[in-house]
């Protein structure tokens, strides 16, 4: 009985353990939160919201985010694809650069820029903001929607991109809204 016990003791312990170690890692680190705060204060950027996307997180999972800075919450997350450079075979890890013709998604800071239509419809220009994506408009890495990105979470890959951050048909129109209403532009902070 005693054995029982202790079995159910260690279980216990080991799975609280785990979920706490779970729980330290957020989706959406406060100090990559706290970072764009200070980038953005005192610039003639939206104040009020910024996007972010988590490379951590594996692509068929809410790796997109556009985080209300007032209020400290998400409003919206989706699935968001990666460029099929970035993919090292073999491995669940991802690359990156800012070299024309990679396909690899670049890391960094973007402004999101005016819309225009193209080959896949609707899209946002992406100024890179820092040395790890400042090709990004000579690249024609936007912001745009591709229908084989799904709206639900799987264990699946999401689709591969050139490059371009890539999101749902019904994800991209929501963030639409978001980016249409703004005066000033969005910050699109991209992380690993």
């Amino acid at each position: 009985m005693m054995k029982h016990f202790i079995f159910l003791f260690i279980l216990l312990v080991s799975c609280s353990k785990a979920e706490s170690q779970q729980a330290a890692v957020p989706s959406l680190p406060s100090s990559k939160i706290e970072e764009i705060k200070k980038y953005i204060k005192d610039k003639d950027y939206n104040q009020e919201l910024a996007v972010f996307i988590n490379f951590k997180i594996p692509s068929g999972k809410y790796r997109y985010f556009i985080y209300d800075l007032k209020n400290n919450k998400v409003i919206q997350k989706a699935i968001v694809a990666h460029g099929s450079g970035s993919v090292i075979s073999g491995s669940n890890a991802l690359k990156f650069s800012n070299v024309e013709g990679s396909y690899q998604s670049s890391l960094g800071k973007y402004a999101i820029g005016g819309s225009y239509t193209g080959q896949f419809g609707k899209a946002y220009r992406l100024k890179g903001l820092d040395s790890t994506n400042d090709n990004a408009m000579q690249r024609a890495i936007v912001l745009h929607s591709f229908s084989s990105v799904s709206d639900v979470e799987s264990e699946k890959p999401a689709a591969l991109s050139l490059g371009c951050p890539m999101l749902s048909i019904n994800a991209f129109k929501e963030t639409a809204k978001y980016i249409d209403k703004s005066q000033k532009p969005i910050i699109l902070y991209a992380f690993y």
